[in-house]
């Protein structure tokens, strides 16, 4: 690998809930790295994906998605949001093209104008029939560009033009390592991707999930236990369902989820557990990762 012309930085990834962020992440890194969801504000933390290529090596930074409220998880999530806008080399700004350029994606746009850090106005979900009238590039744009994630159209030309910007630099991290997170993170991760998925559109903002046990001891197979964090008991018999039926739902999808990450069969358990107000405390919050 080059060192002479060899370009590396980070990159953040930004913009409001349910723009595409994982998405888009994901398919540049060509593994499932981010859980995804139909449900805005799934990701709650910050993650680096790695893309190493033979002229750089581009260090995404995945962040939760920036919105007005004044919770104390998310106000974490906001802050999460602002660090990563202030500490990286270039950033994308994305905004879902049915839905148009606002004021929250103007104000990230001029913020890292303003400290001279290359912007990209990316619009998303170009592929959908609403997006093709969608006005684009947005004001003061000086790199755009029009992409779909999930069939790929136009990503490859906007990681070439990412490419281009970061700094000359050797690479930051070995070229086979794909995140700074550890597997036990990414393992809850899938587990919390699977109970969004399997629950109503209020309650998974509710949900936390914990690794209590992630053992590796056995050839051929690691044997996880996790506790799914609910804050009411009300809420800890909808997790588990009539029968257990809904943890055994999410069981099941995020086992499969698990397996494909670390490429080895996965031994399951899933537990509830009522933690009272688990996101208004931020030692609990800080303590399971997110922040």
């Amino acid at each position: 690998m080059s060192t002479g012309s060899y370009r590396a930085g980070i990159v953040a990834i930004l913009g409001p809930p349910n723009a595409g962020k994982s998405t888009l992440l994901n398919h540049a890194l060509g593994e499932k790295l981010a859980i995804v969801s139909a449900k805005p504000q799934t990701t709650r933390s910050r993650i680096l994906g790695i893309l190493t290529r033979d002229d750089a090596q581009i260090i995404f930074q995945d962040t939760p998605g920036l919105h007005e409220s004044t919770k104390v998880l998310n106000a974490a999530l906001n802050e999460q949001v602002a660090e990563a806008a202030d500490r990286c080399d270039a950033a994308l700004v994305l905004a879902d093209l049915t839905r148009g350029w606002t004021e929250v994606h103007e104000t990230l746009q001029q913020g890292l104008l303003a400290a001279g850090t290359p912007c990209f106005a990316v619009g998303t979900k170009c592929d959908l029939p609403a997006a093709r009238s969608a006005e684009w590039p947005p004001p003061n744009a000086k790199y755009s560009a029009r992409v779909s994630a999930k069939t790929g159209e136009n990503v490859a030309a906007l990681l070439d033009d990412v490419a281009a910007v970061l700094p000359e630099s050797p690479a930051l991290y070995p070229e086979d390592e794909l995140s700074d997170r550890p597997v036990r993170f990414l393992a809850a991760e899938l587990v919390r991707e699977a109970a969004f998925d399997a629950l109503a559109q209020e309650l998974p903002y509710s949900v936390a999930v914990e690794i209590e046990q992630f053992d590796e001891s056995r050839p051929g197979i690691v044997k996880i236990r996790a506790n799914l964090i609910v804050e009411r008991q009300s809420q800890k018999q909808i997790v588990i369902g009539k029968g257990g039926s809904v943890i055994k739902q999410i069981g099941i999808q995020a086992r499969k989820g698990i397996e494909a990450l670390i490429d080895c069969k996965v031994h399951l358990e899933l537990w509830v557990k009522v933690e009272p107000k688990w996101a208004k405390r931020p030692n609990r919050i800080k303590s399971l990762g997110y922040s």
